[in-house]
């Protein structure tokens, strides 16, 4: 849902940061299946986990301000009115890039390639049509389920105390959540036939309803932000060193599959991450500039030049980065990181024209 002023929110600047961010996860992805050497996957390793915040912030950064647009409207918003708005911003995008992964890209598949209709079908809303588009049928389950975090909205909005208990609530839902996917999912005994599991909405339910509360209870989140936002950086840094000593336990070679979103350093450092960023926008929206409309926009994009970015890493990965970072391999990743963003986005600002005029 896109906002009604030219402001960015605090839901702004963490969709622009996460799509950023999962672009450098792609390309990092690609660069690892070059089999570099053991100090170059540390580094791949570490800045992968640098970056390991883009699901969650996004989740978190659509709620805050899909709570915030509906709540400041002054004729409030129905279900179907909000569906509609909806329809041509996320879910239309999502089946023209979905189909196109699968008919131009098909073999970037994840799981069983399709080989009948039935199974064309299966892929083209499970997530699976590339590796990235798992967290796009994630996502459309908050979309679909926004009735309820209206609920949740009003009810824990009306008083700090239930915001509070809330919030712990959803706090031990993700904390058995976690469990249930470390015991039985991730290396246990279902990893296969379970896998799809970790696109269900409640995987990241923790982070939808803190960025509800975060717009319903704004005024005790920004002050605990900014009054202590070096508490999240430490803890940032701490988390992040725990996820790294996580992720290189598992050996050599170097696997980004072994560093999910699932377990409870991962869980932290988001959150740590999610708080420095607010941080930044709030600093930044005391004196609006060129810098928070640039923002703005970009988050109205950011939705499309993720979905976009697969398509042109691999694009420029097969027409000349694989040789490239032969030769050059930092310099290439970064070449192509910064390309790959800037077609994304590109492509994102024409695919919006395009819908603009058709829809």
């Amino acid at each position: 849902m896109k906002s009604t002023t030219n402001n960015a929110d605090i839901g702004d600047y963490l969709k622009v940061f996460a799509c950023t961010a999962v672009i450098l996860q792609t390309i990092l992805s690609l660069a690892l299946s070059t089999q570099p050497s053991r100090s170059n996957q540390v580094i791949i390793g570490y800045l992968y986990n640098l970056v390991k915040f883009t699901a969650p912030a996004f989740i978190f950064g659509i709620l805050y301000t899909t709570t915030r647009i509906t709540f400041q409207s002054a004729v409030p918003w129905t279900y179907r009115q909000y569906l509609h708005n909806a329809w041509s911003s996320l879910f239309l995008p999502s089946i023209i890039w979905t189909l196109i992964y699968l008919f131009v890209w098909p073999q970037a598949q994840l799981g069983r390639p399709y080989h009948d209709w039935f199974h064309f079908l299966w892929q083209l809303i499970n997530g699976n049509a590339a590796p990235h588009l798992w967290y796009n049928t994630m996502m459309l389950q908050f979309i679909i389920l926004m009735p309820l975090f209206w609920r949740l909205a009003k009810w824990g909005g009306s008083s700090l105390t239930r915001g509070l208990g809330l919030m712990c609530t959803a706090l031990i839902i993700a904390g058995l959540w976690l469990w249930f996917y470390d015991s039985n999912i991730f290396h246990g005994p279902h990893q296969q036939d379970w896998y799809l599991l970790d696109r269900l909405f409640l995987s990241f339910l923790l982070y939808g309803i803190l960025g509800t509360l975060a717009w319903q209870n704004r005024q005790y989140f920004n002050y605990l932000v900014q009054k202590y936002w070096w508490l999240a950086f430490f803890v940032g840094i701490g988390s992040f060193i725990w996820i790294n000593q996580e992720l290189l336990a598992f050996g050599w070679p170097l696997l980004l599959a072994n560093a999910p979103y699932y377990k409870p350093s991962m869980m932290i450092y988001n959150l740590a991450v999610i708080a420095l960023i607010a941080k930044v926008a709030l600093t930044c929206s005391r004196q609006p500039s060129t810098i928070t409309n640039w923002v703005h926009r970009g988050a109205d994009l950011a939705y499309k030049a993720y979905l976009s970015n697969f398509f042109w890493a691999q694009l420029l990965w097969q027409t000349f980065g694989k040789k490239f970072l032969a030769n050059e391999f930092w310099w290439g990743i970064l070449i192509i990181y910064g390309l790959t963003w800037i077609l994304a986005f590109i492509s994102a600002w024409i695919f919006e024209k395009i819908l603009q005029r058709f829809f």
